[in-house]
């Protein structure tokens, strides 16, 4: 299994990711990762571990086929996403992408929506949901099964990062306990013929990777294949510039770090550092 990248992260690529909040990179991961995770995630999905934190959305929104599954934090307790959190590409591609010398692993979430799964993933940015703020923090949404417009692909509104907004976060299973007073993310669906707004999308194949900034937004469809299984694990990474901020509506984090609000989240239980330059001070 490969620890660097397969391809090199290009000038372009990091031209494209500052523009437009998001850059995707092909073939990053071989096929032993592949398959490796393809198995961990089916193996995660029907795990009843004490510290998985599973949201079985089609199930909690009243659903009749298919199965749109998310799992959080899960390098916490499983060898497969430690690894792959730690010993994969991915630090290094959010390192190269920030343009910093270390990077700490924050957290893992596992994305599954089975054939004729209807829910969406409403539009949304990440940021809200999370007590961390920053310039300086990603997710690399890798994809495990070739994916396309019939099952799910994400779309992205290009440069979005820049808006200067921040959006109440959007919970797939709708749970009330993240419910603010900030705006709601409109439904950018219903705007696609408004030149205003740049939407992005790429069909992919497995071991290709999306790559974007935490106020980019964007949101998915339906996996509406008879047959296609959509798979993607998201690891977020963050760089020196984060700074811990526990406000009301975010998520707990694994472990519960004890981290004074406005300081950089050093904490090696909970962040450990995921990749760093040869000869980089720690």
């Amino acid at each position: 299994m490969n620890r660097q990248p397969l391809n090199p992260i290009t000038a372009q690529d990091r031209a494209d990711f500052d523009r437009d909040g998001v850059v995707c990179l092909r073939q990053m991961f071989d096929r032993d990762w592949i398959e490796r995770m393809t198995a961990a995630v089916d193996r995660v999905m029907n795990t009843n571990h004490p510290m998985a934190r599973p949201r079985e959305v089609t199930q909690a929104l009243g659903g009749t086929s298919g199965r749109y599954h998310i799992n959080s934090f899960v390098w916490h307790w499983d060898a497969d996403f430690r690894a792959w959190a730690l010993e994969s590409p991915n630090g290094e591609i959010a390192a190269s992408l920030m343009g910093v010398d270390q990077v700490r692993m924050f957290y893992d979430q596992v994305f599954v929506k089975e054939p004729k799964t209807s829910e969406m993933t409403d539009w949304h940015h990440d940021l809200p949901f999370w007590p961390m703020r920053g310039n300086q923090i990603l997710s690399i949404w890798v994809a495990l099964t070739d994916v396309g417009p019939d099952n799910s692909s994400l779309e992205y509104i290009g440069g979005s990062h820049r808006w200067n907004k921040f959006y109440r976060a959007a919970i797939p299973d709708k749970d009330p306990r993240f419910k603010s007073e900030l705006e709601e993310c409109p439904n950018f669906s219903l705007l696609r013929n408004d030149p205003q707004y740049r939407f992005l999308s790429w069909t992919m194949k497995a071991g290709d990777c999306l790559v974007h900034h935490p106020l980019t937004v964007h949101g998915s469809e339906g996996n509406f294949s008879p047959s296609r299984r959509r798979i993607a694990i998201s690891n977020r990474y963050f760089g020196p510039d984060a700074i811990w901020d526990p406000r009301p509506a975010t998520m707990r984090v694994t472990g519960d770090p004890v981290i004074e609000s406005g300081k950089y989240p050093a904490h090696d239980q909970a962040f450990p550092i995921a990749w760093q330059r040869q000869g980089a001070a720690a």
